[in-house]
């Protein structure tokens, strides 16, 4: 019997590609939901010679008969989604009539902004490389109890509820130097925004989508970040401040593991990082640089430069385990088409001892095992059938699969959402 709820997350650090595949998949569904993370989200989707970046709305907005929830685990800066909005109602899409916000979800007020700058320059050489949206400050106040949600917008005291948490936040933003008069001007930028995300459907969005599920519809659960940054799991301090693994699914949206079917795990053929921490496969040379040219690697959000580095298996095979991915989905491989060979790492040389597992320790010295394939010289962009691919492409996927639990069913091999082959 099918399970109702699907996920689809990213198995590295982030920017796998995740929302061009929800877009894909998106007629399959009845219902869109993001279940995590913020505004430091980036998923670029392409269609018709266009290029889409969503922040904050399910990567399912362009489908007419799908509806999108931002679900409780997301935090919310009501500006930018107010932006993000404007922006798809300019382009005719009808926001109001397919977007759901969980009354639960928690906002990222001006102040959180501020403090995430305070802290990450604090940290000096020990910096994260946070985004600076204001993303971990509101986790932190979600988790110490000292936080507005969305429902909290539709309450008569919900001014004084904002005025009592920033006035807290000031304090600790001047015991740091900050001069808090610049807020002034943001406070109100806030609340125009608050005035015009007032109008949208809020709601418990967990009842929302449990009734659903008994009414038969069929839903996908949409992560941000990627498995290598969950706070739990991933390259701690380095991480984001949510659960980016299948689990954060069933607490981002209030669904039971039971209801939980297909796993989508996307991984790019190679690997890319943003910010600090560690990335045993880093390619900190022309070649890396090469590969972030050809694969346009930098932030849709940011505009960072994202580091560069080699498909690295155990991470890999790491994230799978740990949401139980059933489907793999590859992407960008075409970036890599005009290289002479591919290197592909296997597993590490850790004190002294080979290994195939991420250490606890990711500061230590992690020396990557490398096995190296040919590349295919051809460009793979066109292809509309996996006939058509080169035969060098596929020995590159067979022998990645030789090394995973599961095969790999679908390869991306352009940014188009029409550029995706089954296997």
């Amino acid at each position: 019997m099918k399970k109702p709820v699907d996920i689809v997350l990213g198995l590295q650090w982030g920017d796998e590609g995740k929302g061009k595949i929800v877009d894909v998949i998106a007629p399959n569904y009845d219902i869109i939901a993001r279940f995590q993370g913020g505004p430091n989200a980036g998923h670029t989707i392409e269609f018709n010679n266009q290029k889409y970046v969503l922040h904050t709305i399910p990567s399912g907005i362009f489908h007419e008969k799908v509806t999108c929830i931002i679900g409780n685990g997301v935090v919310i800066d009501v500006i930018t989604l107010q932006q993000e909005i404007q922006k798809l109602s300019d382009l005719g899409i009808p926001v109001h009539k397919r977007l759901i916000i969980s009354n639960k979800a928690h906002i990222i007020l001006p102040t959180h902004k501020s403090l995430d700058s305070v802290y990450e320059q604090a940290k000096g050489e020990q910096k994260i490389g946070s985004t600076l949206r204001g993303i971990s400050p509101t986790y932190q106040d979600k988790i110490g109890r000292n936080g507005l949600r969305m429902g909290d917008i539709l309450l008569p005291d919900f001014k004084q509820r904002y005025t009592t948490v920033t006035e807290y936040h000031c304090r600790i933003l001047e015991q740091y130097g900050y001069h808090t008069d610049k807020l002034k001007e943001l406070h109100k930028v806030f609340f125009d925004a608050i005035d015009f995300i007032q109008k949208f459907d809020i709601q418990d969005t967990a009842i929302y989508l449990n009734e659903a599920i008994q009414q038969g519809k069929k839903i996908l659960a949409e992560g941000a970040q990627g498995s290598l940054l969950d706070v739990d799991f991933g390259s701690y301090p380095y991480v984001t401040s949510s659960n980016t693994t299948a689990a954060g699914a069933c607490t981002g949206l209030g669904i039971a593991p039971s209801a939980v079917g297909e796993v989508f795990g996307v991984f790019k053929a190679y690997c890319t990082r943003v910010g600090s921490g560690p990335f045993p496969t880093e390619l900190d040379n022309e070649l890396g640089e090469h590969i972030r040219i050809k694969g346009n690697e930098f932030g849709a959000t940011t505009g960072r430069k994202r580091r560069t580095g080699w498909l690295d298996i155990p991470a890999l095979n790491y994230a799978v385990m740990l949401s139980g991915v059933t489907q793999l989905v590859q992407t960008k491989a075409d970036v890599l088409s005009d290289l002479d060979e591919i290197q592909i790492c296997i597993g590490y040389l850790y004190e002294g001892k080979k290994i195939n597992y991420l250490p606890y320790n990711l500061q230590d010295k992690i020396i990557p095992e490398y096995i190296t394939v040919p590349g295919w010289k051809q460009d793979i962009s066109q292809c509309k059938d996996v006939k058509e691919l080169p035969k060098a492409f596929i020995h590159f996927i067979d022998t990645i699969t030789q090394y995973l639990p599961i095969s790999i069913k679908y390869i991306s091999v352009g940014p188009d959402r029409n550029q995706i082959l089954a296997l």
